[in-house]
């Protein structure tokens, strides 16, 4: 069955002086500021559509590893990716690094490699943003 999530933003203004807030529907978990100096400058305690991308791409990139190691017969005790996804004003996004670190009983460090590789390649996620560069570090614990 397909789902669908819904967000939503309101914004005021310009967009170099402007504001906006945007609102997780789906969820309920509430709504963030969102500015264009938070974007392209520093958060101040704001978020970005990047964060947001890097949020998505983190989660679901687990979640891809997460089936496949387990589909694999090696079903990992933990991971922990961060995603950076690099925005550059005037060109957009320009790159996104996964870096994950996994437990993983019973694997070496090149079947982990090489899962994190297909996760990255595989994952929904990934798979929308095929038109920025995605990199990838990948270690045992």
């Amino acid at each position: 069955m397909a789902t669908t999530r819904t967000a939503h933003t309101v914004w005021e203004g310009e967009l170099l002086t402007g504001n906006g807030t945007v609102t997780f529907d789906s969820s309920g978990i509430g709504s963030q500021p969102v500015s264009w100096p938070s974007r392209a400058e520093q958060a101040n305690g704001r978020t970005s559509p990047e964060e947001l991308i890097a949020a998505a791409h983190s989660s679901c990139f687990s979640m891809a590893l997460s089936h496949g190691l387990t589909g694999a017969g090696t079903p990992p005790t933990s991971l922990t990716t961060k995603a950076d996804v690099t925005f550059q004003p005037g060109e957009g996004i320009t790159g996104i690094h996964l870096t994950v670190r996994g437990e993983v009983p019973g694997l070496d460090e090149s079947a982990f490699v090489s899962a994190a590789e297909d996760a990255k390649k595989n994952c929904p996620v990934s798979q929308a943003l095929t038109g920025v560069p995605i990199t990838l570090t990948a270690e045992l614990a």
